[in-house]
């Protein structure tokens, strides 16, 4: 009797925590009597005449520890539907046509696609394209509305958290100030979680427009109180409240952002005299073994993905909500972003142990 099958890709950013989603797919749908497709690169191992392996439970063990993910990934191609915030770019027809083939020909009921926002547009095309899809959200940014919380985001700010332990003796040693620039293209949870965890005095984040005179009076009264280091944690998507904010465009995709770390740096020392140092922790946040709680939820997202599939929930994304994991339409996610509210308990937090957010 032929089994039946599934298929699951990972796309866009890779992160801490893909690789216990995998290990859950993969096992829950192993007790139904399920076989496993991994396609590999992201969407575009969907393309004719499809590049996939399969996966079972010789393949998915031992991976829940390791960083990235085993079948690889991309955030460029043929299936990018996401150029911007905001923007949306259709994938073309005869794509879409040539994926669906592909997974009629093998045989593949339902497909499962970890990713994020821009992913998760795509799964939205190739569900009213007629083909079966089940979202999982990923993105370290953790700045999906439909969610309130996505893997790899507690690895990212725990990788934070370790860069600034070590930046906090090398600034007081040498009486600096030393930024660093941390992931957070839209939304400051990153730079506020991880800033709060490690003891910043200065967060910087996109949703409060900072002004830097206000920056230098802050770190001028530290000195003042014989403070002479300081740490400032800058995402990379925030801006001074009368500039924008420092990207670089690319051909296709989204823009990059990056840089803002070393203009902050700048202004600080013009501004204080001080000796400003900047560190960009970059890619360094997406990689590594992924925290204790990025192991656990990844692998409740594999298993409820499977139990959709289970159920014809087809057109759903996983969702975490009150510490249950549930399920939402994937039109729901798409394009609504989870941002820090600068009136939020958590701000209120920072404030309250002397941050200041440069406002």
């Amino acid at each position: 009797m032929t089994k039946p099958r599934i298929g699951v890709l990972t796309s866009g950013g890779d992160c801490p925590g893909l690789n216990a989603v995998l290990r859950g797919v993969v096992l829950a749908a192993e007790k139904l009597g399920w076989e496993v497709l991994g396609f590999l690169d992201g969407f575009e191992g969907l393309l004719p005449p499809g590049n996939y392996k399969l996966l079972g439970r010789r393949e998915t063990a031992g991976i829940m520890p390791r960083g990235g993910t085993i079948i690889g990934t991309t955030n460029r191609g043929h299936f990018v539907a996401k150029v911007g915030a905001g923007d949306r770019a259709e994938v073309a027809e005869k794509v879409i046509a040539d994926a669906r083939r592909v997974l009629q020909e093998l045989r593949v009921d339902g497909l499962i696609i970890i990713g994020g926002d821009g992913s998760m547009a795509t799964a939205l095309q190739l569900q009213a394209a007629g083909i079966n899809c089940i979202g999982v959200p990923k993105t370290i940014d953790n700045d999906l509305e439909a969610t309130a919380m996505t893997f790899g985001f507690d690895s990212a700010v725990a990788t934070v958290m370790d860069a600034l332990d070590r930046l906090h003796t090398t600034a007081t040693s040498h009486k600096r100030v030393m930024v660093l620039e941390v992931m957070g293209r839209h939304a400051g949870w990153i730079a506020l979680h991880g800033g709060l965890a490690g003891g910043a005095h200065i967060i910087l984040i996109p949703e409060i427009p900072f002004d830097y005179d206000k920056i230098a009076a802050a770190l001028n009264a530290r000195a003042e109180r014989g403070s002479l280091s300081a740490i400032v944690v800058v995402a990379e998507g925030a801006r001074a409240k009368d500039g924008q904010v420092v990207m670089r465009p690319m051909e296709e995709g989204e823009y990059r952002l990056g840089g803002i770390g070393e203009i902050v740096a700048r202004e600080i020392a013009a501004r204080t005299g001080k000796e400003t140092r900047c560190t960009v922790l970059g890619h360094l946040q997406r990689g590594g073994a992924p925290t204790t709680l990025d192991r656990i939820l990844g692998t409740r997202f594999g298993v409820q993905a499977v139990k959709l599939i289970a159920e014809k929930q087809f057109g759903s994304m996983v969702s975490y909500q009150n510490y249950q994991v549930q399920h939402v339409p994937i039109a729901d996610a798409v394009n609504r972003l989870r941002l820090v509210s600068p009136q939020s308990q958590m701000v209120q937090t920072a404030r309250a142990v002397e941050i200041s957010f440069g406002d």
